[in-house]
């Protein structure tokens, strides 16, 4: 029988867990867009956004989700014809890139394994050999949500600054903005994609563009065919109708305002240890049940496994019988296996509002279900992760 008492936890890797201070920020009635407080409220939102990204670049805010954030990047610096390289390290990167051939682009892949990261050598070498600087634009996420993994944006930077090609460095930060380490200006990137439904802990809807000089220069260049997605207007927060163009979002520019808030109080760099601490434990307890079974992180490398989320691999144990077993008996919502086979595996997101009982919870559920299948693994895993967190 499902459980009918106490509280249902969500463990996948966005939307995440609201906050409650975020449900109460946004539960209030509709209030004046033109003028008055909430002015001054959106405008203190951009530089707080930028400080997260680490960037003096732009910041450019839509009513969407990071899809449409997508397009919006790709809208201001692609052009029909335009080759376009897709580093591949899961189905989000190639998801990007379906979207820029949709456009019109060329797109050319440097695949990877769904099991590694991207090859800051293979993108130099690639770079490289493209004497005539045909590509325009290179695609990349930091944390793949699908696969769990986490690319070395820094070393990628480096690789297309040692050829000095002039190819927009573009990179999806939706999985994980605000939950790892990231320095846009400082790692070379020109334009930067975000979104508020995971680690900025506000419900779906918003979607963020960081732009430097260089991809202002390349939108001014090409142009821009949409109205919706233009940069121009939304570059400046005092045309404030033009800025949404047209009504704003109310109800969740008071919530990430809430949300912001408290990631500033707790610290930018605790926020990223507390990430960094519950991973650890995280991925212990996915090595403890995998010593007497099937279970194994779906990233082999340990320096390319998510802060943000974690992919498992069950072999022949069925990842969608143990999920239904969490989700309709005891009150635990786990991650899908996208982009890989449903049933053997699934994802533990710990991403945004999350906390040490929130994850012992989830793992001592989920080595529950395996005992409740009669699944071959190891017990202990929770004691594995108090041993990596403490």
């Amino acid at each position: 029988m499902p459980t009918e008492t106490g509280r249902h936890f969500l463990a996948i890797p966005g939307p995440t867990v609201i906050p409650e201070r975020v449900s109460r920020a946004m539960n209030r009635s509709m209030v004046n867009i033109y003028e008055g407080p909430l002015i001054d409220l959106t405008h203190g939102l951009f530089p707080d956004l930028k400080k997260i990204a680490k960037t003096e670049g732009d910041c450019l805010m839509y009513i969407s989700n990071g899809h449409g954030a997508w397009d919006a990047a790709l809208f201001n610096t692609i052009s029909a014809g335009d080759k376009v390289l897709v580093l591949e390290s899961g189905r989000f990167a190639a998801g990007w890139g379906v979207m820029a051939e949709q456009m019109g682009a060329v797109v050319e892949t440097i695949p990877c394994s769904t099991r590694q990261g991207v090859d800051p050598h293979a993108v130099e070498t690639r770079l490289r050999a493209d004497t005539s600087h045909e590509i325009k634009a290179i695609l990349v996420v930091q944390i793949d949500t699908a696969t769990g993994v986490w690319n070395d944006i820094e070393a990628i930077g480096k690789a297309i600054k040692a050829v000095s090609h002039p190819a927009l460095y573009m990179v999806d930060c939706i999985a994980c903005f605000g939950c790892v380490p990231y320095d846009m200006d400082a790692w070379g990137v020109d334009v930067t994609i975000a979104a508020c439904q995971k680690g900025l802990m506000t419900p779906p809807g918003l979607g963020f563009v960081f732009a430097n000089d260089k991809a202002m220069a390349r939108r001014n260049e090409n142009g821009c065919l949409s109205v919706y997605w233009d940069w121009l207007p939304r570059a400046d927060p005092d045309m404030y109708y033009k800025l949404f163009c047209g009504t704003a979002p109310v109800n969740h520019l008071f919530g990430l305002r809430e949300a912001l808030n408290m990631i500033d109080e707790e610290g930018l760099d605790a926020v990223y240890a507390r990430h960094s601490r519950l991973a650890r434990g995280v991925r212990a307890a996915v090595a403890q049940w995998g010593e007497g079974g099937p279970l194994e992180l779906n990233i082999a490398n340990p320096a390319a496994r998510s802060d943000a989320v974690t992919t498992i691999l069950t072999g022949d144990i069925d990842a969608q019988v143990l999920r239904r077993l969490c989700e309709d008996q005891l009150s635990l919502t786990l991650g899908l296996g996208i982009g890989l086979d449903f049933n053997a595996a699934f994802r533990i997101g710990h991403m945004g509002h999350v906390n040490e009982p929130m994850i012992l919870g989830t793992l001592g559920t989920v080595e529950l279900a395996l005992a409740k299948m009669n699944a071959p693994y190891a017990p202990g895993g929770v004691d594995a992760a108090i041993k990596a967190m403490a």
